[in-house]
């Protein structure tokens, strides 16, 4: 108990980091998959960012996993996901000493542990949302004390490392907000000099502009259309939101509901909550601060319900907004300290439950992974130059099969709003180049029920249903080639 009140924060980042490390166990993830692949064959073309694949993701996150996957692949990028988490909760450790007291930072640093430790959140996969947190959560600490100390220089690297962190996921601007806001309150209300206040303001977006810039040299020189680049990492996202908004509303509207559920019951909105109990008193406290945080939490809700498609793991980027909320209140004295540290526990205690939940969950058996067992049933059953398309978009399927696919789009919505008809692919199945293997992962008529039509009469006339994947949709091998049927040993 000693060593916990002396250095809660260091505690909480080595638990936080061993939470993770169940996750070496656990097959690919989907969106892990996808990026291994786009990174692993990238070769940018003019129209083309990243080559073979189309991913609506901005460069520098391709550049990692293409480090990633040089050094070990899933594996490294785990290990990779544990330190990230680490380094998270102590950096909101420094950032609750920075702006609150140093017991009220050992409990934001408690509080962001324990929602990156709950697996109804996720504990596995890693992507753009996690990779960003230390830059976010970096980024509002040298704003912080760039404006108590009016250094330009710490503005500066505010800007860069909140401008790294949009490199990682486009959407996630919270670092570029919380130092605007934080800049605009402390001079309106005369914590800082107008002169000094611009400074710092100018700093930032300097720094902030690096990162752009540096894209968009790579970009240049890389020989990659400008109009690419902003269509990949921004122009699809608004073609995108038209497509999710003409589906059916039945899966995103259930998805929301599970995702509210688990805001609940991991603690976050609990965590948020607390400090818009006590709003009054934490913005006399200090004014600049606190408008930074609640403007950090609102953008990162309006980034989530934007998303259009609630995954659970949309609740990530929240983490350094709602541990913020905890250094504020737990800096407080009286009852308001006390009710936001039980609190604390509480979320504490959720992820503990959770954890033990999903260990026992995995360690017996029960989590299927069907996508995986029928990639590698395809691999199994493949030979040496066959290719493999899974309708749907499951790349977790595609990366555990080891074979190559002739069709750009890995994801589902990529497919839906790039090729809405499916010409592209009617056209690779009837053509030279089609694809040895076709998994129909989700149904053909799942979206666009009449250009499936078509599909279906291309299917027929060139493939062969040979063998089913674990969902008990059919695998088809091309008409002529002969290749054993694949079993997967689905759980």
């Amino acid at each position: 108990m000693e060593h916990l009140r002396r250095h809660p924060v260091a505690i909480a980042a080595a638990l936080a980091f061993l939470a993770r490390l169940p996750a070496l166990t656990r097959p690919v993830r989907a969106d892990e998959a996808g990026f291994l692949l786009v990174a692993r064959s990238w070769d940018p073309q003019p129209d083309s960012m990243f080559g073979p694949f189309w991913v609506d993701r901005p460069p520098s996150l391709i550049v990692v996993f293409r480090a990633v996957d040089e050094l070990g692949g899933v594996t490294t990028l785990r290990v990779l996901g544990a330190l990230v988490v680490a380094a998270t909760v102590l950096l909101v450790g420094a950032l609750g000493r920075e702006v609150a007291t140093a017991r009220a930072a050992g409990w934001a640093a408690a509080a962001a542990a324990a929602l990156l430790s709950n697996p109804m959140i996720d504990v596995v996969a890693v992507k753009g949302e996690l990779l960003a947190l230390p830059l976010l959560t970096g980024s509002m600490l040298l704003a912080s004390r760039s404006v108590r100390r009016t250094s330009p220089p710490l503005a500066l690297a505010a800007g860069v490392a909140a401008g790294l962190a949009v490199g990682l996921k486009q959407n996630l601007v919270t670092g570029l907000v919380f130092a605007g806001v934080l800049i605009v309150v402390a001079w309106r209300t005369g914590r800082l000099p107008g002169g000094r206040a611009l400074a710092l303001a100018s700093a930032g977006a300097a720094g902030a502009a690096v990162p752009v810039v540096a894209t968009i040299l790579w970009a240049r020189t890389a020989g990659v259309r400008l109009g690419t680049l902003w269509e990949a990492v921004y122009g699809f996202r608004a073609e995108a939101a038209g497509v999710i908004a003409d589906g059916s509303t039945d899966a995103p509207e259930r998805r929301a509901t599970v995702l509210l559920l688990i805001a609940v019951g991991c603690g976050l909105l609990a965590l948020v909550a607390g400090l818009l109990a006590h709003l009054r008193g934490a913005w006399d406290d200090d004014p600049p601060v606190v408008a930074a945080t609640l403007a950090v939490v609102a953008t990162d809700l309006v980034g989530l319900a934007g998303g259009g498609s609630f995954w659970r793991d949309y609740l990530t980027p929240l983490v350094p907004g709602a541990a913020l909320c905890v250094a504020l209140v737990a800096a407080r004295p009286g009852p308001e300290a006390r009710r936001v540290r039980g609190t604390v526990l509480a979320t504490v205690a959720s992820a503990a439950v959770a954890m033990v939940a999903w260990v026992g969950w995995n360690a017996t058996g029960q989590q299927e992974f069907d996508e995986v067992r029928t990639g590698e049933a395809l691999r199994t059953a493949a030979a040496p130059g066959d290719t493999l398309v899974a309708f749907g978009g499951r790349a977790d399927l595609q990366y555990a099969s080891g074979l190559g696919s002739p069709y750009p789009y890995l994801w589902s919505l990529p497919m839906r709003t790039r090729d809405p008809g499916y010409a592209d692919l009617r056209a690779l199945l009837a053509g030279p180049d089609a694809p040895t293997w076709l998994v129909e992962w989700a149904s053909f008529r799942s979206w666009a029920p009449t250009p499936s039509d078509e599909l279906v009469r291309v299917v027929e006339e060139r493939y062969v249903a040979h063998g089913a994947a674990c969902n008990g949709h059919p695998i088809y091998l091309l008409r002529g080639a002969d290749r054993p049927e694949p079993t997967p040993a689905c759980g």
